[in-house]
């Protein structure tokens, strides 16, 4: 069985120059969901002329969203020093979480060291929903990553009770 046979003995290259996965648009993440999650790619992107972090975060829990991709644009280098300040603010947070090894440097990261501080640590993050059109009249939604916290679980809140016994004199 050669590379391009499929499992039921075709050839994939039959195809010819086109496909269709037969997948179809999922649902984003509904708004302020909190997620168990942690980066799996961490690299500088392009588009427009302008350069931006690109992180890409895998849902840990809960299960509903196991496995999900979230992508962040972290934009440090934002014209706009307000923005960029901001995004400066949420690498750092994310960087903290993860280990704070990209702080321990004032150079500008490169991909290399993005990958090796951000990836693979769990943490919790909030999601947002996004929407816009695209240059074909289609509105797209997805999922924008607006808060970064430690992999603590919540803490359950405090019922009122007390475990002490008031009756005891002492």
């Amino acid at each position: 069985m050669g590379f391009w046979t499929t499992s039921d003995d075709q050839n994939a290259t039959d195809t010819g120059k086109s496909f269709e996965t037969g997948g179809g648009n999922i649902d984003p993440i509904p708004a302020s969901t909190q997620l168990r999650a942690m980066i799996d790619d961490a690299k500088w992107d392009e588009r427009n002329d302008e350069e931006y972090i690109n992180l890409r975060w895998t849902v840990l829990e809960p299960d509903s969203y196991k496995n999900r991709k979230v992508f962040q644009k972290v934009r440090v280098l934002d014209v706009d020093d307000k923005k960029a300040d901001k995004a400066k603010r949420m690498l750092a947070a994310i960087d903290a979480n993860c280990g704070g090894k990209l702080s321990q440097s004032d150079d500008l990261p490169q991909d290399m060291d993005l990958q090796s501080a951000l990836c693979n640590t769990p943490m919790l993050i909030q999601v947002q929903v996004w929407e816009m059109e695209g240059s074909d009249g289609i509105y797209r939604t997805g999922n924008w990553v607006n808060q970064v916290g430690n992999n603590e679980k919540p803490k359950p809140e405090p019922t009122g009770s007390d475990d002490t016994d008031d009756d005891i004199p002492f």
